[in-house]
Parts: C-alpha cells; structure tokens; sequence
C-alpha cells in the first residue's frame, strides 16, 4: 500500500471515530433528558407527598392520645378475657 493511501485511511479512521462518538453523545444526551423529566415529576410527586405528610403530622398526637389509653388498658382485659373463657 502508498503512503497516500495509509494517509487517506487514518483520516477517514479518524473521522468515522468522531461520528461514533458523535452519535453516542447525542444518544447520552437524549436518555439524560428523559431522566431529567422522570426526576421533575417525580420532584413534583415527592412535594405533594411531603405537604400531606406536614398535614400528619399535625394530628398525630391526637390520634395516638387514645392509643396510649387502649394499650393501658389491653392487660387488663386480657386478663378479664382469660377468666371468662376458664369459667366455661
């Protein structure tokens, strides 16, 4: 083989290199958008959930209030419960 044509084919090496890597890049690009836009809505779900969550936790103390008197209570009704089911 010429020089000529060592010379002609490292070019066109180098140039179908660039093209490749021309393509993935614009490929990386187009995928990275379409996460960027997964992750906005996913922001945007996230913030709805954080809002109801504050709400919650407002009243949190106010439902467990009742819970705590219940759990007090739960032994000595199970202990009611077990003398009942031994008189039978």
């Amino acid at each position: 083989m010429s020089r000529d044509a060592y010379i002609v084919l490292s070019v066109a090496e180098a140039l179908l290199l660039v093209i490749v890597l021309a393509l993935a890049l614009i490929r990386i690009q187009q995928r990275l958008a379409e996460i960027g836009e997964g992750l906005a809505t996913l922001g945007y779900a996230l913030s709805g959930v954080e809002r109801d969550l504050q709400q919650i936790g407002k009243v949190v103390p106010t439902i467990n209030e009742p819970l705590v008197a219940i759990v007090g209570a739960l032994p000595g009704i199970a202990g009611k419960a077990e003398a009942v089911a031994a008189r039978k």
